[in-house]
């Protein structure tokens, strides 16, 4: 059965495939669903995803002001954001698909997207209020979060969600190269990595701390002492990197919708360490393809990494072929969007 699928991205910045977690996604699912369905995707100028149809509007000058800060304040209210979901909604309309699959963050995509047979992903925690109160007004069957975690998150919130669909990751070329006794700490460099963290424990484990990421929170600076600093990588550069490197750090500070790269890291071989919150035990194969050590604790978490260096790193990538592939996560999509579809 061909569907008809747009796709919803938010505005605020262009979707390339070196993105972050969920830009990536959505890139992998829209290239992945194109080649069996007809898929549009809506989103800023600039956005480049090879294969797939795109419908642009201009990124707001001033959409950085709408830009979700975990453990920051609310977003700003920016009218040119509104203008802009006004412009991509006033298209879908226009053009009748069968189905939106909608990724956009911001409540002026649930609120423009009423009467549409549409399927909301919640990529984030309940974190801004207005989109919270916008996700109460949709049924729960349009509504999807990533993870279990992150979904009993939303229902604490008061929004009843209907679905879980877990994100998945293409599989990649098992590493060649020596592994070099690396801590790799990837990411947008902002609050709730737990950055510092992850240098302190790998160093005590005894590896050298890599920090791989752009900055994403401007009133953040991190402190990078004793570990070496990229900027962000390619995706196909990152998941190489992942390949060599001993272990991958995953310290965070937050409820953790899902963990895009502990997904990727264990997808190219590389265990993984992290603090056991939000989706990480569900994403984190325990004594398999990685350790989770109690929250916050550098000590407990500097144990799991030298655990993890003690992981057969072909078992670790196994678990995440087994558990991970982004193959039986699209048909998922197609199962739930031919359902909201009617079909």
């Amino acid at each position: 059965m061909r569907l008809d699928i747009a796709i919803v991205t938010s505005p605020v910045t262009p979707v390339p495939a070196s993105a972050g977690g969920a830009q990536a996604f959505v890139v992998d699912l829209a290239e992945a669903l194109a080649g069996t369905h007809r898929v549009t995707v809506y989103c800023a100028e600039g956005s480049k995803i090879p294969g797939v149809r795109l419908a642009t509007v201009p990124a707001p000058a001033d959409a950085s002001r709408a830009l979700v800060l975990p453990g920051g304040p609310q977003p700003a209210s920016v009218p040119a954001m509104r203008d802009a979901f006004e412009r991509m909604f006033c298209e879908v309309r226009r053009q009748n698909h069968d189905v939106v699959s909608q990724h956009a963050f911001d409540a002026e995509a649930f609120e423009l997207s009423r009467g549409l047979r549409v399927l909301h992903t919640l990529h984030l925690p309940p974190l801004v209020q207005t989109v919270v109160d916008a996700a109460r007004l949709v049924e729960p069957q349009a509504l999807a979060a990533v993870s279990d975690a992150s979904r009993d998150d939303w229902q604490r919130a008061g929004v009843r969600v209907g679905r879980v669909l877990r994100n998945g990751v293409p599989d990649a070329e098992a590493a060649c190269e020596p592994v070099d006794p690396i801590g790799l700490i990837a990411g947008r460099l902002s609050p709730e990595k737990g950055i510092e963290d992850g240098i302190k424990a790998a160093t005590r484990a005894g590896l050298k701390p890599l920090v791989v990421g752009s900055p994403y929170d401007p009133a953040y600076t991190p402190d990078l002492r004793g570990a070496e600093r990229l900027e962000a990588l390619d995706r196909r550069e990152l998941r190489r990197l992942m390949g060599r490197c001993a272990v991958t750090l995953v310290p965070v500070r937050w409820e953790e919708p899902f963990g895009m790269v502990a997904a990727e890291a264990q997808m190219a071989g590389c265990p993984v360490a992290g603090y056991r919150r939000g989706a990480l035990s569900e994403v984190v194969e325990e004594g398999v393809s990685g350790f989770l050590a109690s929250p916050d604790s550098i000590e407990d978490l500097s144990r799991a990494v030298t655990s993890c260096c003690a992981l057969d790193r072909r078992a670790v990538k196994s678990s995440a072929q087994r558990r991970l592939a982004l193959a039986p996560c699209v048909s998922r999509y197609e199962r739930a969007l031919a359902e909201v579809a009617g079909r």
